[in-house]
């Protein structure tokens, strides 16, 4: 087995996973499912196989659920095996992109401010895994980002 980094991307659908090796995205991994059905489902099958050095996520903004259920898992996971754990915000994903929030408000990015707006047509970038890896982009600060409006 050779050491591997993961990146993980589960705020949307779809789901996307990425193995680097020596920097590099070697396979990309993509589900419609759930996060609580395939993240547990794909990592028990990238454990067989190899040895992971480091998991970095994207902690928000995105799906409440799917942020909460991607955080618990990868979080208990580090915990149980000593993997290290990294976050960054999903914009690093999308090219500072609006992100789906409800109906026609999106969450976006400005500086380091997040926030939700109502955007009529947004220019939506999809998702993509960055072919080279770097540590340096991510925080050891992993908790999620949870940008909830007032009730």
């Amino acid at each position: 087995m050779f050491k591997v980094d993961i990146v993980v991307v589960a705020i949307e659908n779809p789901i996307l996973i990425g193995i680097y090796r020596d920097k590099k995205l070697i396979e990309t991994i993509s589900s419609n499912e759930m996060a609580s059905d395939s993240i547990p489902k794909i990592f028990a099958d990238l454990m067989d196989r190899l040895e992971i050095d480091n998991i970095l996520f994207a902690n928000g903004p995105g799906s409440f659920m799917a942020i909460k259920v991607s955080y618990i898992f990868l979080k208990s996971l580090s915990i149980l095996t000593d993997i290290k754990l990294w976050s960054v915000d999903g914009f690093y994903f999308n090219r500072n992109s609006p992100i789906k929030a409800f109906n026609n408000h999106y969450f976006v990015k400005s500086e380091k401010e997040i926030e939700i707006k109502k955007i009529e047509s947004p220019e939506i970038e999809e998702f993509k895994l960055p072919e080279e890896f770097k540590i340096e982009d991510y925080s050891s600060s992993v908790e999620p980002i949870y940008i909830l409006p007032a009730v």
